[in-house]
């Protein structure tokens, strides 16, 4: 039992359009790559420090956006991307709900196992 209690919980949170036929989602790796614009300005260069194809960046981004109905980037061509208000209110809405999640399920975790 004292290996359990090692053990750590996480939740994968994502966030989806109901009236969509579109499988895509905002989860973890569009939150990563939209912190990535957030903090170097470019989708290019934020697909790059992921290891990620620019052009896979782009159509997730793309097919993302359509999936929700909302815009997650402004492109300025060779000027980088920003953000728009709507794609870092969801971004920082969707940290602050992984965060509330994981935390929790930390804590049920750590009180189940308890009992065990």
């Amino acid at each position: 039992m004292k290996s359990i209690a090692k053990l750590q919980a996480s939740v994968r949170i994502s966030i989806a359009n109901p009236e969509s036929d579109s499988d895509s989602l905002f989860g973890r790796g569009i939150a990563n790559l939209c912190l990535g614009v957030r903090d170097v300005g470019s989708l290019n260069a934020a697909a790059k420090n992921m290891g990620m194809a620019y052009s896979k960046a782009w159509r997730i981004i793309k097919d993302t956006e359509k999936a929700l109905g909302l815009q997650l980037l402004d492109r300025d061509g060779a000027h980088g991307s920003t953000l728009t208000a709507e794609g870092n209110a969801l971004l920082d809405a969707y940290l602050e709900l992984d965060r509330e999640m994981n935390k929790a399920s930390e804590q049920a975790f750590k009180s189940i196992i308890a009992t065990l």
